[in-house]
């Protein structure tokens, strides 16, 4: 039964996993080294690099951010509204991409409840980078303090307190007890939250406009390829985002066992 089991499981992993990865790179390399090249260096696709790493490079910092001060207040203290902080930071698990998307647009748009305002002052989020990173800022923004939250919890206060007894103030506690001990669940969140920012399509594409080259991420960019039947152009922008995946997973398996 046992072999029975690790077979199927071999299988499964097979047609879900192996099997996609070398389509995509055999569709990438299809028509030649020079062609992959050619297609990941043309210009929208440069433009499309550089905009998802500028909206990665500002939410990740951001999350992290919000991310250690979040799961830091919720294990560490005691106040009300604690319960409800935990159910909103879990939102966005909760809510579609695609859904969140269109909450922006209601709220932005020209006939959202702040168009006429953004309009009146010639403030532009819609189908520009503001709208977008705002977009991926709401949907990653629970895997720092997720990661974190349960550290923190084995962990206790027990350090923390005697910290203070010693005589540290709140902010020498933090900087040099309570995230010296958390630092691989930092870096464990950081790179989920940077691996799903650079991947982000539903509600990306909801408030981009997608403009080629100008509000296109990397994921809209092959969008765009496959509905113009470049199918190697395509494979070949797809497989930058499928080395992200792969690295992210082998960074993934050495952070968790750091944590542990």
């Amino acid at each position: 039964m046992r072999r029975i089991l690790i077979a199927a499981a071999i299988v499964l992993l097979a047609f879900l996993l192996f099997l996609p990865l070398v389509f995509v790179f055999a569709q990438a390399l299809r028509d030649g080294w020079h062609t992959y090249v050619a297609a990941v260096t043309e210009p929208d696709t440069r433009s499309a690099i550089r905009l998802t790493l500028t909206i990665a490079a500002i939410v990740v910092p951001l999350n992290v951010a919000f991310g250690i001060v979040a799961a830091w207040a919720l294990t560490k203290f005691e106040f009300r509204g604690k319960a409800s902080l935990t159910t909103m930071i879990d939102l966005p698990f909760a809510v579609s991409p695609v859904i969140a998307g269109l909450i922006f647009v209601l709220l932005f748009g020209n006939s959202g409840v702040f168009g006429a305002w953004l309009k009146a002052h010639d403030i532009k989020i819609l189908f520009a980078v503001p709208g977008m990173v705002l977009a991926t800022l709401f949907i990653t923004f629970p895997f720092v303090v997720r990661e974190l939250l349960p550290i923190m919890n084995a962990e206790g206060t027990e350090a923390e307190e005697a910290a203070v007894l010693l005589g540290a103030s709140g902010w020498q506690t933090f900087w040099r007890v309570t995230l010296p001990s958390v630092k691989w669940g930092v870096l464990y969140g950081t790179l989920l939250c940077a691996a799903r920012a650079i991947g982000e399509f539903g509600a990306v594409s909801v408030v981009s406009g997608h403009i080629r080259g100008v509000t296109t991420t990397v994921p809209l960019h092959v969008e765009i390829l496959y509905n113009d039947y470049q199918m190697s152009a395509a494979f070949a922008v797809s497989s930058l985002l499928t080395i992200i995946a792969l690295v992210t997973l082998v960074a993934e398996h050495l952070l968790q066992g750091r944590i542990r």
